[in-house]
């Protein structure tokens, strides 16, 4: 309980000095993003973690990953992660007053945890309960809670302030809580493999575009919202671009009364 403690204060000074930086930050540089006010940390941190740690150790690992762990082990193994993700699922789903998805969580998580051998099988699919992951990061957007900074963590990839809270808490959920240091480390392992496999088939869009880190900055933002809306983020209008569309409506409209 006590190391629980230290953590979670020490959780909270990163995080007051974190915000308190970006504050300092956007006071000095008004025109910089105010999504992004620690961008000159940030970009040499994504050099460093796009063009050495990915380059020389996540790509490799996981095309090795892929190439010689057979297709059915890869994806029981993967199961088997995500089925201990379904508690907090069930939580955020409650949280958010999304009963029918919290319903299939429970479901998916009690089918699969017994017939699906510890999830390592995927039976649920199979009534049509497709795992849907909710995490807390969302339940504070839906609450409204802003994104927060976006942050660029040496080694992993994109994140930010609102995201990263919502992954500590979701670590205390059980089961996640009462996983050893090692088993959980083998976990994260096997997540980590299976997402940068999935990245593969993006990755030339990174490497074409113009720029890579505001690339990957945008499409991590789009991504938050998307999660957020449930894959149905509203349209947001610009009100400068609106109005200068309808003075140049009027314009039209005042030639055509001319003619």
């Amino acid at each position: 309980m006590v190391n629980i403690i230290k953590q979670l204060n020490l959780f909270i000074l990163v995080l007051v000095i974190l915000v308190s930086g970006c504050s300092s930050t956007s006071a000095i540089n008004d025109d910089s993003d105010p999504k992004d006010p620690l961008e000159n940390i940030n970009r040499p941190l994504w050099t460093f973690t796009w063009d050495y740690a990915d380059k020389y150790v996540a790509k490799p690992a996981s095309t090795a990953y892929v190439e010689y762990v057979p297709t059915d082990l890869r994806s029981g193994v993967y199961n088997m992660a995500m089925n201990l993700n379904e508690p907090s699922a069930i939580i955020n789903n409650l949280l958010q007053a999304k009963f029918t998805d919290a319903a299939k969580s429970a479901g998916r998580f009690l089918l699969n945890s017994t017939i699906g051998l510890l999830g390592y099988f995927d039976p649920a699919s199979d009534f049509g309960w497709s795992r849907k992951q909710e995490e807390f990061g969302e339940v504070l957007g839906v609450y409204g809670v802003g994104d927060g900074p976006f942050l660029m963590v040496p080694g992993l990839g994109p994140s930010s302030v609102r995201e990263e809270v919502g992954d500590y808490v979701d670590k205390f959920y059980w089961p996640l809580a009462a996983i050893d240091f090692w088993p959980n480390i083998a976990r994260v392992a096997v997540l980590g493999l299976e997402q940068r496999a999935a990245l593969s088939q993006q990755e030339k869009l990174i490497e074409d575009s113009i720029d890579s880190y505001q690339f990957i900055k945008t499409a991590y933002f789009q991504n938050l919202r998307f999660k957020v809306y449930d894959g149905n983020p509203p349209i947001e209008i610009d009100e400068s671009d609106e109005e200068d569309l309808e003075a140049y409506l009027d314009e039209i409209d005042e030639i055509d009364d001319d003619e």
